[in-house]
């Protein structure tokens, strides 16, 4: 049931064991915080409420962020199953009209494209990309994915998705695409950051 039609509520999944980083990825410095950190303070500028889904190392960041009134935090048993188990876990406990998915190792993403995206919600889910390279945050109309949902057994969120209506905003922004994944995705992370700063 759908109790916030004002609010906003971002699903941030933080469960992985960030194998390809070689490295804990989410705890790695990015400006004055780390790149989960910055990941969340970008989502809590225009969101009400971030969802963040824990597995991996998950009493580091019950401790780091159990006292932030404005930070859910569901734990994910099965986290080495892959992220999609960790959405689900973090759609369970939406309950506004819309909702976000970003990620907690995309730090760059600001406000302007939560804002940009929620002045063209859709009744289904809105990419700020284009379909060959979508990016995040995604906007969903909570009801709409949902029933989609209910419709069968799935193995991935794309696969839901395309049940329903799916519209692209087409920005040319490239922190939408930049998750830090790798090494080298982290050295470009810190020399966008030093170009834009």
């Amino acid at each position: 049931m759908i109790k916030n039609k004002n609010n906003i509520d971002c699903v941030i999944p933080a469960a992985g064991l960030s194998s390809r980083m070689g490295c804990w990825k989410l705890t790695l410095p990015y400006k004055d915080n780390t790149i989960l950190e910055q990941s969340i303070t970008n989502a809590l500028s225009f969101c009400t409420r971030v969802i963040l889904v824990v597995g991996h190392r998950e009493d580091e960041l019950i401790e780091q962020f159990q006292d932030n009134k404005k930070v859910t935090i569901v734990r994910n048993q099965h986290y080495r199953s892959g992220m999609f188990s960790s959405l689900q876990l973090g759609i369970n406990e939406v309950d506004t009209e819309f909702f976000y998915i970003s990620h907690g190792d995309m730090p760059c993403i600001e406000k302007e494209i939560y804002k940009n995206l929620w002045e063209h919600k859709v009744t289904g889910t809105l990419f700020p990309g284009e379909p060959r390279a979508t990016g995040h945050p995604v906007l969903i109309h909570t009801a709409s994915f949902k029933a989609q949902r209910d419709q069968g057994n799935f193995d991935s969120m794309k696969s839901i998705l395309k049940l329903g209506e799916m519209a692209y905003l087409r920005l040319c922004d490239p922190t939408i695409h930049l998750d830090v994944d790798t090494p080298e995705a982290y050295q470009k992370l810190l020399k966008l950051t030093q170009s834009m700063y």
